[in-house]
């Protein structure tokens, strides 16, 4: 009798965990910005600069999700400390902006990394 109670318990909450994780919905891509970026400025002049970057989600979310960013890559001059920020601004069922700064005499000519956005299912 005992074994099948921990049997059937195992099967409700196995049940009830892929319910669960069935319903969240994540979507994933890459970013990049460089000299070819308009408005890209972070390769010249000094002191703070940034540049921002639109993401549009392939599929709007149900709720806003919550965002995580890497860098990858960083492309930057040798002679100078690199100096960066990236965050995400402006995040919404639909996209997102990612806002890339730099300051002080850093010289960055590219970089790039990924995103992760992810909201349980209503």
């Amino acid at each position: 009798m005992k074994k099948l109670f921990l049997t059937a318990l195992l099967f409700v909450l196995t049940g009830i965990t892929f319910s669960t994780l069935a319903q969240s919905k994540v979507q994933t891509g890459n970013w990049n910005a460089d000299t070819q970026t308009p408005g890209y400025t972070l390769s010249t002049n000094s002191g703070d600069r940034n540049v921002i970057i639109s993401v549009d989600f392939t599929e709007p979310f149900d709720v806003k999700p919550d965002v995580m960013l890497s860098v990858t890559v960083v492309d930057a001059s040798s002679d100078k400390n690199v100096r960066y920020k990236v965050e995400s601004m402006s995040v919404s069922r639909d996209g997102m902006t990612i806002k890339i700064s730099t300051w002080a005499d850093t010289k960055i000519y590219g970089i790039s990394g990924y995103w992760l956005a992810h909201a349980p299912a209503q």
